[in-house]
């Protein structure tokens, strides 16, 4: 064996004699390796061991199949001791192989359904996810074409009304106040799915995050980190107070409309004063349509002729959803982006002429 090995030949060898299995243990270039038997049964498993050496089953096997204790424990004296504690420890080494065997396999076997069940689990909540996106999605565009087939019959309303005395125009700018908290509460319950007011930890604040005042039902801007106290600075127009971070929340749409309504240029009241100019640069498509769709009842209220969006340039996304909106609007005659000397290179702007303002 030896010298095929110089030679760099490939041996396999069967031998039942113990110096060779015992050579293999100590040289470089030999591994033993065995064939399983299952004694119990008298039948070979032909499953291979490799690294593990064949012990003998002689005696086992006679005494399994019936031959008398002193035929055997007669064979057994002629063994050398230093025989019987090799093969003492083969056996050994051979039943912790077997065992160590029967645990791998049993470690497998719930790896393989502990990955069936993390698999399983994931399409069900990717399932469920997708169920709960649609839903969502399918309330809001009811809530919406409901809003505004809504807003249709109001703003005929107020367009047949144009003439009318003060007093029912008053009745009217009510009512149609009433309709926008009606119209403000419903986006809000439409979205309270994916949009909650949810508590922030300290570790979450950082300066310039956009936060929602809960005792003060305002938004505002994080001016500084939290301090011993527990409380941060934030910004609420152009004012600037601590508050606990116990009644700090993080911003939602319904607040954030809210906020930016109360920043925008313009101001409304119940009468029929209204300014010629929205700032909605900030918004996101849907508050934005928001503000701008109750500036304009009010612009109609007060016959203004024409009026100004300033929306921004950014990637055009708002502008795109303005001019979509405005396109179906009853109060607008005409629209058109804003020339030199209109915002066109200041902050990107859209002139309006309203139906009802002639």
């Amino acid at each position: 064996m030896e010298e095929f090995f110089n030679k760099g030949s490939l041996v396999i060898s069967t031998t039942h004699y113990p110096e060779i299995k015992n050579y293999c243990l100590v040289h470089n270039g030999f591994e033993n390796a065995s064939s399983e038997f299952d004694l119990e049964n008298l039948k070979p498993t032909y499953k291979l061991l490799i690294g593990l050496p064949g012990k003998s089953n002689a005696f086992s096997i006679s005494k399994k199949l019936g031959l008398p204790e002193k035929i055997i424990e007669r064979a057994s004296s002629f063994i050398s001791s230093n025989d019987i504690s090799t093969e003492e420890l083969l056996k050994n080494i051979y039943d912790d192989k077997i065992a160590i065997e029967k645990e791998k396999e049993e470690i497998e076997k719930n790896l393989v359904q502990a990955e069936l069940l993390r698999k399983s689990y994931e399409t069900k909540n990717s399932n469920l996810k997708e169920k709960e996106n649609t839903i969502i999605e399918k309330a809001k565009i009811e809530a919406r074409k409901l809003l505004e087939d809504a807003k249709l019959k109001v703003s005929n309303a107020i367009q047949e009304i144009n003439n009318a005395d003060n007093s029912s125009l008053k009745n009217l700018n009510n009512i149609r106040n009433t309709l926008n908290s009606s119209i403000k509460e419903t986006v809000t319950h439409s979205t309270s799915a994916d949009e909650q007011i949810s508590n922030i930890s300290e570790y979450e604040i950082y300066i310039g995050m956009p936060v929602f005042i809960k005792n003060l039902n305002q938004n505002g801007i994080v001016t500084s980190l939290v301090n011993k106290s527990n409380e941060i600075q934030v910004q609420i127009g152009s004012v600037k107070m601590m508050v606990n971070l116990s009644n700090i929340a993080k911003s939602n749409i319904s607040n954030s409309v809210k906020q930016n309504n109360n920043n925008t240029s313009y101001k409304t009241n119940k009468t029929r004063s209204a300014t010629s100019e929205i700032n909605v640069i900030g918004y996101n498509v849907e508050e934005a349509i928001f503000a701008i769709d109750k500036y304009l009842d009010d612009s109609s209220l007060a016959k203004l002729q024409t009026v100004r969006i300033v929306h921004g340039k950014g990637t055009g996304i708002l502008r795109k959803g303005i001019h979509k909106f405005l396109k179906t609007n009853p109060h607008i005659k005409s629209y058109r982006l804003g020339t030199y000397g209109e915002g066109e290179m200041r902050s990107h702007c859209c002139r309006i002429e309203i139906e009802g303002g002639f």
